[in-house]
């Protein structure tokens, strides 16, 4: 069926992209425009090096047509998944694909001056290891560890990131490259990199980050639900009963990250003369069979689906993705989540539910960011105006 709305040449390259056309005919026919209107569209897309020819089909009588492909290798994308303590750091192809990463030590509380030159500095050596400039670079995607007005690209009063409140990170990378900038919580493009690899069949997903704090990602009808100011998945500061003695930093009492985070179990197992200090140490305690940090682990996963609990029977999720440096101790933790998810969700929500691991690990942000980046560079209007502009420069 000839497709109507926008006609321009990004409908044809997102056509060529998703594999629906591959020869001239195939966006005659789908599009419904004349061929010759495809053709000067296609010949624009040609030019600017998006989409190439790939060479003849199978002949069904006469010349074979040329097939058409898109060229990832027209740019690059490159995005930074900063966490509190740690960070990663790809530069990506127009599919997604890494083609170059690193992974840093990186504290989030030294200011974003400090952290963005150091990520700027890694960007630059990316560039270098594949032999690219920042000219070519299409767009960069950011995610940090806390809310953030995504349509600013500002994080807002995050808890644990000082000095960044409404930091407008796009700005500053602005003046070192000449491309969009998207910035989002790290949850979401967690969520994103999770849902978009694995799970593109569920059109409702949650997906919980356990780090040093916690937080979640919500995909509902196969996109990010960011919230009216873009807050919405902060489980982190649900209050979880019984723990008014606890004091989180956001200056509230009870918070479940407070209390089932990295960080707070680091805390308490330190007390008890164990060496953690973050929620790495508490992950290598367990994989050494420590039964302290085994029950707290396990403990925490009880508290984590205290909350989880609600949120099953108010969203019905089809999945649960629970990934950050605690999940890589998954069978203490997800034993804790479904013990109590289970017992107090309802079996209609439950009864097809499934709760899992993340697959993609610590990298699940940055190719969810990639992906974030990628889909907002070449969708149909943005490829549009980006041809208009070449043009008229």
């Amino acid at each position: 069926m000839a497709r109507a709305s926008s006609t321009g040449a990004g409908l044809l390259l997102g056509l060529i992209r998703d594999g629906e056309a591959v020869t001239r005919s195939d966006l005659v026919r789908l599009t419904g425009l004349a061929r010759s209107t495809v053709a000067q569209r296609l010949e624009a897309l040609l030019q600017h090096g998006l989409v190439y020819e790939a060479g003849g089909s199978a002949s069904t009588g006469g010349r074979p047509p040329t097939l058409l492909a898109f060229n990832e290798g027209a740019g690059v994308v490159l995005v930074a998944d900063l966490g509190a303590t740690h960070s990663r750091l790809v530069a990506s192809d127009l599919a997604g694909a890494p083609l170059a990463e690193v992974a840093l030590d990186l504290d989030i509380a030294r200011g974003p001056e400090l952290v963005l030159g150091a990520v700027h500095e890694r960007f630059t050596e990316l560039l270098r290891d594949i032999d690219r400039r920042p000219g070519d670079v299409r767009g960069i995607g950011v995610g940090v560890p806390g809310p953030v007005a995504f349509h600013k690209g500002e994080p807002v009063n995050p808890p644990i990131m000082p000095g960044w409140d409404a930091f407008p990170i796009p700005a500053w990378f602005a003046e070192r490259y000449d491309a969009p900038v998207l910035v989002d919580n790290d949850v979401n493009i967690m969520a994103v990199g999770e849902h978009w690899t694995q799970w593109r069949d569920a059109a409702e997903m949650l997906c919980v980050k356990v780090g040093t704090g916690i937080g979640c990602g919500i995909v509902v009808d196969g996109h990010i639900h960011r919230g009216a100011q873009g807050a919405a998945g902060d489980i982190g500061h649900i209050r979880v009963a019984g723990h008014d003695d606890v004091i989180c930093r956001c200056g509230n009492v009870g918070c479940l990250e407070a209390v089932a985070g990295g960080r707070a179990l680091a805390a308490r197992l330190s007390e008890a003369g164990l060496p953690a200090s973050n929620s790495r140490d508490v992950v290598g305690l367990v994989r050494g069979g420590e039964p302290l940090a085994i029950q707290a682990v396990r403990e925490a996963g009880r508290y984590l689906g205290e909350v989880l609990a609600t949120s099953v029977n108010f969203f019905n999720p089809a999945v649960i993705v629970i990934g950050g440096d605690l999940a890589e101790a998954h069978q203490q933790l997800l034993t804790g989540v479904r013990e109590v998810i289970f017992q107090r969700s309802l079996p209609l929500a439950t009864g097809d539910l499934r709760i899992v691991p993340s697959r993609l690990g610590d990298r699940a942000g940055a190719i969810g960011a990639a992906v974030m980046v990628t889909e907002h560079v070449l969708a149909p209007d943005a490829v549009d105006r980006a041809l208009q502009t070449e043009v008229a420069a």
